[in-house]
């Protein structure tokens, strides 16, 4: 293919296997790198390299994607003692696709323009199921030429936008957890009252698709609630971890985001009380939890 891309890949977890295979199935020459060997496996057959370390991913690269756990993982990855972005040849670009804090994003930008390395921030949105199916969001900051030479790359695993400068896309992400967070709450909450009400919340559910209340939320989130199963696409808490985040730069900017604060909180609970791992339509299991129910 004429885009075809040199890429590493860095972080083979739950988003990161089905995004290294839909880049490898439309013909780019994919490396890869994991921090747990044992999750790599499935990547082999598509002719994806297994490297051993993120250096050896990266160099020689076009663009390197970065999709790890957190911002100090992260940071440890591009800026620790074994710096990635020392592997990564001028002209290159880098792009971190987890959901990281803004201003680290911008100072990873920083050290990357020192070392001549284009720096993206573009986090996504839609799941393991949206990376599967090449569906994702992706919110891009950084510079404009290493986004446009980066589009056919985006374009396998769902649709760009660039937002502005680096950190743009964490921040647009933010904004993204915040609505998603905040409206898992508000179905798990009418779900409930559906129940205590005496009506069957599956059908309720059923009742309110295609109205004003209609959202990715409630079709699939609703269901996984109403099913009991949080088999994890978005673990709780990295949930927590994003509005928690958000709400720090909310007190940084001197805003009050009082659903917000309210919504971190209940999934701080969920959390604490051994829920983490789960997927973050768990958050019903916490109102449960509240109200004396069995869940």
């Amino acid at each position: 293919m004429n885009n075809s891309r040199n890429i590493g890949f860095i972080g083979t977890g739950i988003m990161g296997t089905p995004m290294a295979k839909r880049l490898a199935e439309a013909g780019h020459r994919v490396r890869a790198w994991n921090r747990t060997p044992g999750k790599t496996g499935t990547l082999t057959p598509l002719g994806i390299e297994i490297m051993s370390t993120p250096n050896e991913a990266a160099d020689g690269a076009d663009i390197v994607i970065v999709m790890l756990s957190s911002g100090p993982v992260c940071d440890e990855i591009l800026l620790g003692p074994d710096r990635l972005l020392d592997a990564m040849k001028p002209g290159s670009t880098i792009v971190v696709m987890s959901s990281i804090p803004v201003e680290t994003a911008q100072c990873q930008a920083e050290a990357a323009k020192a070392q001549r390395v284009h720096y993206l921030d573009a986090p996504v949105s839609g799941g393991e199921q949206g990376a599967i199916d090449g569906t994702l969001a992706i919110m891009v900051g950084g510079d404009k030429a290493g986004f446009e030479m980066s589009e056919p790359v985006f374009e396998c695993l769902g649709r760009s936008v660039h937002v502005g400068p680096a950190g743009s896309g964490e921040l647009a992400k933010l904004a993204n957890q915040m609505i998603v967070a905040n409206t898992i709450t508000t179905v798990a909450e009418a779900l409930l009252l559906a129940e205590r009400g005496g009506a069957d919340p599956s059908r309720v559910r059923e009742a309110l698709l295609g109205g004003f209340a209609d959202s990715t939320i409630l079709r699939i989130h609703g269901q996984r609630m109403i099913r009991q199963d949080f088999t994890p696409g978005g673990p709780a808490k990295w949930q927590l971890k994003d509005t928690r985040t958000a709400l720090s730069l909310a007190d940084e900017l001197d805003l009050e985001l009082p659903v917000g604060s309210l919504v971190n909180q209940l999934f701080e609970d969920l959390v604490a009380h051994g829920d983490g791992e789960l997927d973050h339509s768990a958050l019903i299991r916490e109102l449960r939890r509240r109200n004396g129910m069995p869940s």
